[in-house]
C-alpha cells in the first residue's frame, strides 16, 4: 500500500457543490445559525414543529446548551447544494473539528458581535487556517445591547493576522447576522430581511469542490454513525473517483492492511434526512453503509488502485483518569452494566469514533486509563455511560507530563477570564496561588475586565468551581492547549478536609444538624451511607470521621422546648464535574445511573493514613 502526498489541486469535480464548516467559540451561535439556514432553504415543511437547535439532537447536547457531537447537513440555495458541518466549539472537543475540516473546502468563522474572539475561536480558526480554507466571517449576535461590531471586526483582523493567515485568507468578506430571527447582511447600518446574503458568500467565495470523478475512487473516512439495521456507517468525502451501490471497493486500515468488501447502502445528505442514492462522485459528501470493522481516518478505494489518503492529524490529548469497577459497598444496586469487561467494552465502542480519546492499560484488570482533552470531555463520556446503566469509578484527574532530554515537561494553556472589575483582585490572586501568570488585562469600560494568563493545565483542575464562587456566578473563564513547558513546581492541592461517614446506615436530620457547624454537608437526610464515603466538606484542613446515621435517644420526659423542630442548610449538591473538581487522590467518584458519591480510595477509617490539621 502507499500513501500519497496530500491530493494536489485538481480540476472542479462538481461546480454545484460547495462543503463548507460552521467554526466558532462555544457558545457563539453556530447551531441557532445552522437552524435559521435549514429553515430557509426550505428543508422543513410550512407547518413543521421543529425544535430549537434541532442539530443538537442528543440529551446532553441539549441540557447543556453546547455541541459535543460534530454533525453533517446539506441545504440548497437555487441549484447548488450547500453540505454544512456543524462543529463543537470547545476545545476538549477538539478532535471533532480536526476531522471534519478533511471534509470540506471552506469555514464559516462565527465571531459574537460584543464578546469578539476567544480561545476556541483561537484553536479551530487556526486549525482552518493550517488546512489553507478560505474563511467567511461572520459576526453574530449584532442585536445585543452591548455589541461593538467594529471593535470585534479589528480583534479579528488582529487573530488572522497574529496566526500568519495568508494575504488570500485575510482579505475575507463579513457579514453582520442574527441567528436567532435569521437575517444576514454586509453593511452593519442597513439591518437584513433574510439570510439571502450569507447564502450567496457561501456559494461565492468558498471554492467548489475539486477531484476528478473519471480518476480512481478515494474516499477519507471522517465520522462514523451506527444504526441497528445497517450496522456501522461510514460518513466522509470522495476526493477522487465515482462509487455505486454494489461496487467492490477496498478499505485501507490504519495499520497497513486491506480488507475487501461492497457497497451495499449509499447515502447523501439533504436538511436532516439522509436519502439513498445509487451513485456518488469527487466533492460530494455521502454515507457507506455495510462495512464493518471501519474506522475514523481510513481510505476507502478501488480494488485496483489502492492509494490512501494521509490519516487525519490529532493533537495529543492531556488530561487522565483512571476508571474503574465500582467496589464500594453498595455497588451494584443501579447499574445493569457493573462488570470490568462492560467497562472495556463500552470505552473500545467509544474509541471508534472518538479519535482524541486513548486508552491503556493499568497493574490491575479492573482499571484502566482513560486519556482525553480536558475535563470536559471525559466527565461528558462518564455521563453519557451512567445514563446508559453503566456503573464506575473513577479517579482525580491528572497531567499528562513529557521528559524531553531529561527535562520534565507539562502543558500548560492560556487562561482568558471575563469577571466584573470589582472582582478581578481575587480571581488574579487565586490563580497566582495556581502558578498562573497575568500576561495582559483589558477593560472596555462596560465595567468588566478581561484577563489573560498562562497557567499550567493541572492549575486549572479545579478551578472552576472556587472561581464561580469568588465571583459569584458572574465571570466567565475559558482556556484553550497553549504547548508544552518545562514543570512550574508543586500546585497545593484542596485546602479542606472531608467529613467522612465511619458507619453503614442512614443519615438522620438529627445528625446532619448537629454536623452543620463543621463544614458544607453533601447529602440530604434519608440518604444511605457506608464507612469511608464523604458526606461534606469540614472546615478545617484535616479529615474528620463523623456518625451521621446518629438517630435522637427518646425519652419519657418532655418540655415545652424539647422537639422544637431543627433547621437544616440545603445540602450542597454536587454535580458529576464539581465532584471530580473537588476530590483529593486518596479520593474517587463512584457514578451509578442514579447516584453521584464521593468515597475515599481506603473506606475501613483504621487503615487511612491520617491527615493532620497544618
Amino acid at each position: 500500500m502507499t500513501v500519497s502526498p496530500h491530493p494536489k489541486p485538481r480540476p472542479i469535480a462538481n461546480p454545484l457543490r460547495r462543503n463548507v464548516a460552521i467554526v466558532a467559540h462555544v457558545d457563539h451561535g453556530k447551531t441557532t445559525l445552522v437552524d435559521a439556514l435549514l429553515r430557509q432553504s426550505g428543508a422543513f415543511r410550512a407547518n413543521q414543529q421543529v425544535a430549537d437547535r434541532v442539530m443538537d439532537n442528543t440529551d446532553l447536547e441539549r441540557e447543556r446548551g453546547i455541541t459535543i457531537l460534530a454533525k453533517n447537513t446539506a441545504v440548497w440555495y437555487g441549484e447548488t447544494l450547500i453540505n454544512i458541518v456543524d462543529t463543537p466549539g470547545h476545545a476538549d472537543f477538539g478532535g471533532e473539528v480536526e476531522r471534519t475540516l478533511s471534509m470540506v473546502d471552506g469555514v464559516m468563522l462565527l465571531v459574537d458581535a460584543s464578546e469578539g474572539p476567544l480561545p476556541q475561536t483561537r484553536f479551530v480558526l487556526r486549525k482552518a487556517l493550517e488546512r489553507g480554507l478560505p474563511p467567511i466571517v461572520v459576526l453574530n449576535k449584532i442585536d445585543r445591547a452591548d455589541a461593538r461590531p467594529q471593535e470585534v471586526l479589528n480583534e479579528v483582523y488582529d487573530l488572522f493576522i497574529d496566526l500568519d493567515a495568508t494575504e488570500e485568507q485575510i482579505e475575507f468578506p463579513v457579514l453582520y447576522t442574527n441567528a436567532r430571527i435569521g437575517t444576514a447582511t454586509a453593511d452593519p447600518a442597513t439591518p437584513g430581511s433574510d439570510l439571502g446574503p450569507l447564502f450567496s458568500a457561501i456559494v461565492d467565495h468558498v471554492p467548489p469542490p475539486h477531484g476528478d470523478a473519471a480518476a480512481p475512487l478515494q474516499m477519507l473516512v471522517a465520522n462514523l454513525d451506527a444504526s441497528d439495521y445497517l450496522g456501522r456507517i461510514a460518513i466522509g468525502r470522495i476526493f477522487n473517483g465515482t462509487v455505486r451501490l454494489n461496487d467492490p471497493v477496498a478499505v485501507l486500515k490504519l495499520d497497513g492492511s486491506a480488507q475487501e468488501t461492497r457497497v451495499t447502502k449509499l447515502y447523501a445528505f439533504d436538511g436532516l434526512k439522509r436519502v439513498e442514492i445509487t451513485h456518488a462522485a469527487a466533492g460530494d459528501i455521502v454515507c457507506l453503509a455495510g462495512i464493518e470493522g471501519i474506522n475514523i481516518g481510513e481510505t476507502i478505494t478501488g480494488l485496483d488502485d489502492r492509494v490512501a489518503i494521509p490519516p487525519i492529524a490529532i493533537d495529543e490529548p492531556t488530561v487522565s483518569m483512571i476508571f474503574g469497577v465500582n467496589t464500594s459497598p453498595v455497588a451494584g444496586r443501579d447499574g445493569q452494566y457493573v462488570t470490568s469487561r462492560n467497562l472495556r467494552d463500552r470505552l473500545a465502542r467509544e474509541l471508534v469514533g472518538n479519535v482524541s480519546l486513548r486508552v491503556e492499560d493499568t497493574d490491575t484488570p479492573e482499571q484502566v486509563k482513560v486519556i482525553g482533552r480536558g475535563e470536559l470531555q471525559l466527565s461528558i463520556l462518564i455521563e453519557m455511560m451512567r445514563r446508559e446503566g453503566y456503573e464506575v469509578q473513577v479517579s482525580r484527574p491528572e497531567i499528562v507530563t513529557r521528559d524531553v532530554n531529561g527535562v520534565k515537561m507539562e502543558p500548560v494553556e492560556d487562561l482568558v477570564i471575563d469577571v466584573p472589575e470589582h472582582f478581578q483582585g481575587v480571581v488574579i490572586a487565586q490563580a497566582g496561588t495556581r502558578r498562573g501568570v497575568l500576561s495582559k488585562m483589558v477593560n472596555h469600560g462596560s465595567g468588566r475586565v478581561r484577563l489573560e494568563f498562562r497557567i499550567p493545565a493541572r492549575g486549572l483542575i479545579g478551578f472552576r468551581s472556587q472561581f464561580l464562587t469568588d465571583t459569584k456566578g458572574t465571570g466567565i473563564m475559558n482556556h484553550l492547549f497553549a504547548g508544552w513547558e518545562p514543570w512550574h513546581g508543586g500546585i497545593g492541592s484542596r485546602p479542606t478536609g472531608a467529613l467522612v461517614a465511619d458507619r453503614t446506615g442512614t443519615s438522620t436530620a438529627y445528625a446532619i444538624f448537629n454536623l452543620q457547624e463543621r463544614g458544607e454537608i453533601f447529602i440530604e437526610p434519608g440518604t444511605p451511607v457506608y464507612e469511608g464515603m464523604i458526606v461534606g466538606e469540614n472546615a478545617r484542613t484535616s479529615d474528620m470521621d463523623v456518625n451521621v446515621t446518629k438517630e435522637k435517644k427518646q425519652t419519657n420526659m418532655r418540655a415545652s422546648t424539647a422537639d422544637e423542630a431543627i433547621r437544616l442548610i440545603p445540602p450542597r449538591m454536587l454535580s458529576l464535574e464539581q465532584a471530580i473538581e473537588f476530590i483529593n487522590d486518596d479520593e474517587l467518584v463512584e457514578v451509578t445511573p442514579k447516584s453521584i458519591r464521593l468515597r475515599k480510595r481506603i473506606l475501613a477509617g483504621n487503615m487511612r493514613p491520617r491527615k493532620t490539621d497544618a
